[in-house]
């Protein structure tokens, strides 16, 4: 009988390490608490009438617990522009490895994109598990899946976490909200990945056949009567 046993994403992390860090976790346990309090339904002003919020989307809730949440490896506080840390890593070690949970661009870095400002440094989040995925994926590393709330925006990157395996992925990251002022704790959610297979894909346009329109006719009928079909019937 078939196995999944080799879609593993493998996490590793010095021996000192060991117990400081906090683990990776499915991002389905790491669902946002205003996610969990917020309702399934909401009053529409303009269809006068409840309506079902983003909480009864499927694809904005599967985009949010798909792969493994990386996590801020301790707390950050922020006053006034300043950020600081007390990080209770461990002194010495066979590896060397950043001991700051956060380290910092020059700007020049991300010219000629609309988040340059010469007078700000691009911070990075350093992430000290390594990432091993299996034979012929990639990882896709982005910043937590609809998480508005968060102060920084994560940059999108794709790595070939299949054979570049034996050193960490760092993320940089912009941080917009420059009214933050308290602490990021420990354990907040710094990156998402997801493991994506490689394949070479062309694109294919054509227009709908008559069978196809029909059957397109069809469809979006039935889900206008069942406003959960997609939900019943097209999830795994």
């Amino acid at each position: 009988m078939p196995t999944n046993d080799k879609l593993t994403l493998k996490f590793r992390c010095p021996r000192e390490l060991e117990g400081y860090l906090p683990r990776p976790v499915p991002a389905a346990q790491g669902v946002p608490d205003w996610l969990k309090a917020m309702p399934a339904k909401a009053f529409s002003s303009i269809n006068l009438r409840d309506e079902e919020t983003v909480k009864r989307c499927p694809p904005f809730v599967d985009a949010m617990t798909h792969g493994f949440l990386l996590p801020l490896i301790c707390d950050l506080k922020v006053e006034n522009g300043e950020i600081t840390w007390d990080n209770d890593i461990p002194p010495g070690g066979e590896l060397d490895f950043p001991r700051s949970p956060i380290g910092f661009h020059d700007p020049g870095q991300v010219t000629g994109t609309p988040i340059f400002d010469a007078e700000r440094f691009f911070m990075k989040f350093h992430n000290l598990w390594a990432i091993e995925a299996p034979e012929g994926y990639a990882v896709y590393f982005t910043h937590p899946a609809n998480r508005f709330d968060l102060p920084f925006t994560t940059l999108t990157g794709l790595v070939n976490c299949d054979v570049y395996t034996d050193t960490w992925v760092h993320f940089p990251a912009h941080w917009h909200d420059r009214n933050f002022s308290g602490v990021l704790p420990k354990g907040t959610p710094i990156a998402q990945c997801i493991p994506v297979k490689r394949d070479s894909w062309t694109a294919q346009t054509s227009v709908f056949t008559a069978e196809e329109t029909k059957r397109v006719h069809e469809f979006r009928n039935e889900l206008g009567r069942q406003h959960d079909l997609y939900r019943k019937n097209f999830r795994p």
